[in-house]
């Protein structure tokens, strides 16, 4: 089992300068932070439903009315929700990409402090971050076709890799994401080597569960992390 970068194709490039865009590292980093109903207000406001401040405010009392602790936690969220209407206000080709890029942001910073690379660690800013946390890679194996599409995030320790694929919804998990995650899983077991594969969704875990439950591809050796549990990748 060995990693290798993908290839620059008109895809990559093109997505590197949407991941490049400073708005994707202003979310994440505030996302990594963020209480598990911050990032409830995030995925709302993002969908561009309305971009009124206002009206996020009243839809979440717990984080903005008068019983909302003062303080770096407000001043927190009303930050996650300015940058949130950012993303929002954006064009809904340009917003799907934006929202994928960030949930792929979060991820690999959320990864990355495993090892006390901190907070500050994405690839936004990857001088001098843990090199064994990549983005955009492939997995290769003896004589298996390499998947075309790359792996969102990947941590390349030998004994404890692992494969992450990131989704903005519940939506985004269909047969060929499951069917390429654990054939890795499958192919490295064959090589004798350990690879968790892990699918990141920006959802609810019960709009993941009842969308899982449809799919006929495995995902009983995936470990899913939902919008609850993200600070699990962490861990």
């Amino acid at each position: 089992m060995r990693f290798q970068d993908a290839a620059p194709d008109a895809r990559a490039i093109v997505y590197a300068g949407i991941q490049a865009d400073p708005l994707v590292a202003r979310a994440a980093g505030l996302l990594a932070d963020a209480t598990p109903d911050q990032r409830v207000l995030a995925r709302a406001a993002m969908n561009g439903m309305s971009t009124d401040a206002a009206v996020w405010r009243i839809v979440f009392p717990n984080l903005f009315g008068p019983a909302a602790s003062a303080g770096p936690e407000r001043e927190r969220s009303e930050s996650i929700l300015g940058a949130s209407l950012a993303v929002a206000e954006r064009g809904e080709l340009v917003r799907q990409q934006v929202r994928g890029a960030i949930v792929e942001e979060l991820t690999e910073r959320l990864v990355r402090r495993r090892a006390g690379a901190g907070a500050g660690a994405g690839s936004a800013e990857a001088t001098g971050s843990a090199p064994s946390v990549r983005r955009e890679r492939r997995i290769l194996f003896d004589g298996v076709r390499a998947e075309f599409h790359p792996y969102d995030v990947t941590v390349e320790t030998p004994g404890a890799a692992e494969a992450i694929d990131c989704k903005w919804g519940a939506r985004g998990i269909n047969a060929d994401v499951l069917h390429q995650l654990d054939d890795a899983r499958t192919h490295a077991a064959d090589e004798e080597e350990r690879l968790v594969v892990t699918l990141v969704v920006f959802d609810a875990r019960r709009s993941c569960d009842v969308r899982l439950a449809r799919q006929t591809a495995p995902s009983e050796a995936t470990r899913v992390i939902t919008i609850e549990t993200l600070d699990d990748l962490a861990r």
